[in-house]
């Protein structure tokens, strides 16, 4: 970019700049808002939207809230118009709506507006023509004066046509190309065009001022239209409207700066959709709105649905980081955002901000949104932090993990995802927690438990171990000690049992108990989680998963299905990209000798194994989250997602997409 003296400013300062919009901090009442997604966002897809779409894209506008939808240019072509024409002859504009359509200030597009028109119940003509010094110049090399009189003639039919044509029509004017004209001049033919409608307060014109090519600052548009605001004949009876674009990213504060500039109404698309870098994207804008407590006046409380038909009917695609409606700009992955987030939801759970949302890093409830906080706000991977993990264990499962245990968690957990390169959904997180925490007792058992009170409490316990029981007997100075002190006796280990904790744990029409044991051992830490109805049975179900973690523990295991428990293991930690290759290499065992043997240990080959825990992890995706199919497969290790859908309906009956839906 070596070549910066071939540019200069090219936009006009208001002929007197007044600065009375600075002194507004915020928007106190939502603009009129103006969907243009029918035919500004129409014509910039690569493959406009057919009749049927563009039925069912008006009925969604209709459903969110909009009370005005330009729904296309009609002398454009035969869709637009068959588009207006089927609105007004199937009675599908509802009595509070009212349709646009635009027109440049040209003859016969304008008569064969009015025919695409005729009959409408309440429709905006929007007529428009070029006004900028580059336009006057390079394009039509007409003079000041006579583009003015384009637009004072295009007004002029634009009024004998309402008079001749069946319909209630109203009008609307913008000087296109307006960021590179003289502000004043833009006035002179703003107001040329009111002297030709002569508005009155009950039956308002919009004067409509377009960013056409963004090519100044927020605040220099603002400027631009307070004075056009203070400017303007038959003020009372003009609606100030402007049309953002977004060629500088600043759609959006144009807009905001322009509404406390004096600005009525608001011309844009949902998500920004548009020709080059878009028009403002509408509902940043509306939520903007909301977050500070304002009514904007359209209901995007669903706004996933509202994406996924969106990008289906425009087959455009909504950025993963749009604000709000992206799929992951309420997610926190950090640990220490995660942290600060679940902190904010219990104290909003505990009323202690007086109804007042305040959550840190979540300038709005997603739940307004129709997100959810699990699948949307606390996620996990690499690098979250204990409070995450912790956050999903106890929303989703009700598992209070105790503090000191967390950490050890949230390492267990990372690991995993750092390994897979993966993000983990709740439904895996608590996979890897049970398999670790709860589950963990593939080196012994104790199988029964009987106690007597004699000189504290004698416990006498069987242990499965190695394919045998083993009855031990040992005192101590409770049921858990008594049982602890067992275990000691009979591995020949030292260790201290340093954490108990206990809560309930509702689930359906039962209640358990939930206890968790750390032990230290070497200057380990070990921890162990037991369920159950009974208390004592609980807690010694915890203290034996955290003693089969013991290293010393663990190497005198001598079980007969401890090899294929192994290599199933290792399947499941590498699914991605084990091979036979692999589990030669890692168990030192010949590949015809493995294939053989885990055939016959666990009734299926390999690759029926791999295949069985790579659909296991799709379902558990699609079941839990939010991405999409192609993502989905790639998570799972395939990367043709064709041969994905294939394998996932051969074994679920069904495709990914419809799977998902039955959740």
């Amino acid at each position: 970019m070596r070549n910066v003296e071939k540019y200069q400013r090219q936009y006009f300062m208001p002929p007197k700049v007044t600065y009375d919009w600075v002194t507004k901090d915020y928007i106190d009442h939502p603009p009129i808002w103006c969907s243009v997604d029918l035919r500004d966002g129409n014509q910039a897809l690569i493959e406009p939207m057919s009749l049927d779409e563009k039925l069912e894209f008006f009925t969604m506008l209709v459903k969110l809230g909009f009370k005005e939808i330009e729904i296309g240019f009609p002398a454009a072509s035969e869709t637009e118009f068959e588009f207006a024409r089927t609105l007004i002859e199937k009675n599908m504009i509802p009595d509070d709506v009212t349709v646009q359509v635009l027109t440049q200030a040209r003859e016969h597009i304008i008569k064969r507006t009015f025919e695409a028109v005729k009959g409408a119940p309440r429709a905006i003509i929007h007529l428009y023509n070029s006004t900028s010094v580059a336009q006057r110049e390079q394009v039509f090399k007409k003079s000041k004066e006579e583009v003015k009189k384009i637009a004072v003639e295009g007004a002029k039919l634009l009024d004998k046509l309402a008079k001749e044509t069946t319909g209630n029509f109203s009008f609307e004017y913008s000087p296109e190309s307006f960021p590179g004209t003289e502000v004043d001049y833009a006035v002179e033919v703003c107001n040329a065009v009111l002297d030709v409608w002569k508005p009155k307060k009950d039956n308002k014109v919009v004067i409509n001022i377009p960013t056409t090519v963004e090519i100044a600052m927020p605040h220099v548009f603002a400027t631009q239209v307070e004075y056009i605001s203070k400017n303007l004949k038959y003020r009372d009876a003009v609606t100030l409207s402007l049309h953002p674009h977004n060629d500088r990213g600043t759609g959006v504060s144009d807009a905001e700066l322009g509404c406390l500039a004096g600005a009525d109404r608001i011309e844009g698309t949902l998500f920004g959709n548009g020709e080059r870098t878009g028009n403002v994207d509408i509902v940043t804008l509306a939520i903007n709105m909301y977050s500070h407590g304002v009514d904007p006046g359209l209901d995007f409380s669903h706004i996933t649905e509202i994406g996924e038909t969106y990008e289906r009917l425009t087959r455009m695609r909504i950025y993963e980081r749009q604000p709000y409606a992206g799929q992951l700009v309420f997610t926190a992955f950090s640990g220490s955002h995660q942290d600060a987030i679940s902190k904010g939801f219990v104290w909003h759970e505990q009323k202690k901000d007086g109804g007042i949302w305040s959550v840190p890093y979540l300038p709005i409830d997603p739940k307004d949104l129709g997100r959810e906080y699990d699948g949307d706000v606390i996620r996990i991977n690499s690098q979250s932090g204990k409070g995450g993990v912790s956050y999903i264990l106890k929303t989703n499962y009700g598992m209070m993990v105790p503090k000191e245990m967390q950490a050890d968690v949230s390492y267990t957990i990372k690991d995993i995802s750092d390994r897979e390169h993966a993000e983990l959904s709740p439904a895996r997180i608590y996979q890897i927690f049970e398999d670790k925490y709860i589950h963990n007792d593939n080196i012994f058992k104790i199988t029964e438990c009987h106690f007597k009170q004699i000189d504290g409490i004698l416990a006498e316990i069987t242990i499965s171990h190695a394919d045998k029981d083993h009855t031990v007997e040992a005192n101590g100075n409770g049921r858990l000690d008594a049982v602890s002190n067992a275990i000691k006796q009979y591995f020949n280990v030292s260790y201290e049992l340093s954490t108990y904790e206990e809560h309930a744990l509702s689930r359906g029409s039962s209640s358990k108990a939930c206890t968790y044991v750390g032990i230290t051992y070497n200057g380990k830490k070990f921890w162990g989680v037991g369920i159950d109805e009974d208390i004592i049975r609980s807690s010694i179900n915890a203290l034996v998963i955290a003693v089969n973690q013991i290293d010393t523990v663990r190497d005198i295991k001598n079980s007969k299905d401890e090899r294929i428990n192994s290599i199933i293991n290792y399947i499941q930690e590498n699914y991605l990209t084990v091979t036979l290759d692999d589990l030669s290499n890692q168990f030192y065992l010949s590949k015809p000798y493995l294939s053989k043997y885990i055939k016959e240990k666990s009734g299926m080959t390999f690759g029926e194994n791999v295949k069985r825990i790579r659909l296991n992890k799709a379902s558990t995706l699609l079941r839990n989250g939010n991405m999409k199919v192609e993502k989905v497969a790639e998570a799972a290790g395939y990367q043709n997602v064709e041969h994905f859908n294939r394998l996932f309906k051969k074994k679920y009956g069904m495709t990914p997409v419809q799977y998902r839906s039955s959740r």
